[in-house]
């Protein structure tokens, strides 16, 4: 399913009408959608409050409710800066029997206030993907009288009052709505939080404009049914080296959890083999838990380190692997952040030796890097040092940013990240050259050509540490096997949120941990293949 910007819609809609369709008719076919959708959710009671602003989206509530009052309903438009005697929707709507309210002659919202509480529906139609500025005045206090009534069900005309159609930030105020009947496409807005959260379910409505008119649009919802096609494929004579080795840099001291995790993950899709390549001194605790993985320690710098002398150690043993994910858990201390920005042939000017001291010279890595899976402390480590991506390979590289380290990347605020996600994930993607994959609620993953596609999965199962060092895991391990960067992330992302829900179904939004997610893989896993089985049997 695609998702447009605001513009983009404009802008079909404005070829559809020159092509020979009407805005009249545009506006029947969205109103008749609101209407279909309302009759068909509420069985009980027929009476309709109608929300209607000046623009296309009160129009499009006035058709609506005229349909409703065809069907039986009771039906109430509450105007707010829209009638006259030249408004032919609204004429209509009292020719069929409806009543009209202004809500510049309602004293106090008393009118208002009844007929929320006798309302089976309500229908936004206030404002649309025009708004731009926050809500204020008289209008805020209507959104807010409809959010303070539980009983109705609030139906949004293509989305809720005070989302922005485009990043999903709230314009100081947003109608929540249970459902959202969106027109020709979904908009951006309606699956970036906080917005996702006011819109609640999104029923897409066809109103006759052409497909052809979304050539350029290059933003998505993730599609299942693309995900089964890029499934790799399990051979029945396959062994260890066919399905990939992963190496998996990772751990400090202080986080001896994440390489495990990572290196599991990467089992539990699917990888052959996973080689884990942690400081010397945490070794031995992971040898202890992770029995199914092989062990390439690492000299260190501080102590449960890893120091820039690995790079020798890993120059050696690179070559074999498919596959590195490299940061999660690897700490911060100057000898491991030189040891990435080497590694990764990223670094600054080299500082000159102190007094009569030499500058120590440090064995450069100058062998070629496996695909690469780029996470935590792996991208902390290149913030800061100027255009950091220059020198990585184009488009073998997967980042994993969560909105800390995607502001410190991008050198911004989380506020400014936030603020739109997908925008954000897309421009880093298209600078770096590399897949992007912008993790959190309904988590972006982005291509270095400009395709954005959103995963509307937030699970609050996933709220918690070292899942994502099973994202990593899993995507190195989807690498491993043979797919693509940009299909792996979204398989990653698909699959990891996927046995985020999972855990959610067995213990609740709260008390999983990052070992369940890292166990219920193979069960998501499972359950995406056998849909693509089950619809070939059909």
């Amino acid at each position: 399913m695609k998702l447009v910007t605001a513009e983009e819609m404009r802008l079909a809609e404005q070829a559809a009408v020159e092509r020979g369709d009407t805005w009249e008719g545009l506006m029947e076919r969205a109103g008749q959608a609101v209407a279909r959708e309302v009759l068909a959710r509420v069985k009980k009671g027929k009476r309709a409050l109608l929300l209607v602003g000046p623009g296309n989206n009160g129009g499009d509530a006035l058709v609506a409710g005229r349909h409703l009052r065809e069907a039986g309903w009771a039906v109430v438009a509450y105007l707010w800066k829209r009638g006259g005697p030249a408004d032919r929707l609204v004429e209509a709507l009292m020719g069929c029997g409806g009543q009209v309210v202004s809500a510049e002659t309602d004293e106090g919202m008393e009118v208002l206030t009844r007929e929320l509480g006798q309302a089976d529906v309500v229908v936004d139609g206030l404002l649309g993907m025009g708004l731009a500025r926050p809500i204020e005045g008289p209008l805020r206090d209507i959104v807010e009288a409809v959010n303070r009534v539980s009983g109705p069900l609030v139906v949004a005309v293509d989305l809720p009052t005070g989302v922005h159609a485009d990043t999903g930030q709230i314009l100081g105020v947003a109608v929540r709505a249970a459902v959202t009947v969106t027109m020709g496409w979904a908009k951006r807005g309606l699956y970036q939080f906080p917005g996702a959260e006011y819109a609640g379910e999104v029923v897409v409505a066809e109103i006759g404009i052409p497909e052809e008119f979304l050539k350029g649009v290059q933003a998505e919802v993730l599609d299942e049914e693309r995900l089964r096609a890029v499934l790799p494929v399990r051979r029945r004579d396959g062994h260890k080296g066919t399905f990939g080795r992963v190496l998996v840099v990772a751990g400090s001291l202080h986080y001896t959890g994440a390489p495990y995790l990572a290196a599991m993950a990467a089992y539990r899709v699917g990888a052959g083999l996973v080689t884990l390549a942690p400081p010397r001194t945490i070794y031995p605790i992971l040898a202890a838990r992770a029995l199914e993985t092989t062990f390439l320690p690492l000299p260190e710098g501080e102590v449960g380190a890893v120091g820039e002398g690995a790079i020798k150690v890993l120059g050696e043993a690179i070559g074999r692997y498919q596959v590195l994910v490299l940061g999660c858990g690897l700490g911060q201390e100057e000898g491991t952040v030189a040891f990435v920005r080497r590694l990764l042939r990223v670094r600054e000017r080299p500082q000159p030796g102190i007094g009569f001291l030499p500058r120590v010279e440090v064995e450069e890595f100058e062998g070629e890097l496996p695909l690469l899976v780029l996470d935590a402390d792996g991208l902390n480590a290149l913030a800061g040092v100027p255009e950091w991506w220059k020198n990585l390979p184009p488009g073998r590289v997967v980042l994993t940013p969560h909105p800390g380290e995607m502001a410190r990347l991008l050198g911004a605020s989380q506020d400014e990240v936030l603020a739109s996600r997908m925008a954000v994930a897309q421009r880093a993607a298209t600078t770096w050259k590399q897949v992007v994959v912008f993790k959190g609620a309904n988590t972006v993953v982005a291509h270095p050509e400009g395709k954005v596609v959103v995963n509307p999965v937030a699970c609050p199962a996933l709220a918690t540490a070292g899942t994502g060092d099973v994202l990593a895991g899993t995507i190195g391990g989807f690498l491993a096997q043979g797919v693509a960067p940009f299909e792996a992330a979204l398989l990653g992302v698909y699959v990891h949120g996927l046995a985020g829900k999972i855990v959610e179904e067995e213990v609740g939004p709260a008390g999983g941990v990052a070992g369940q997610v890292l166990e219920a893989l193979p069960k998501a896993l499972r359950r995406l293949a056998e849909g693509k089985r089950g619809r070939r049997r059909a």
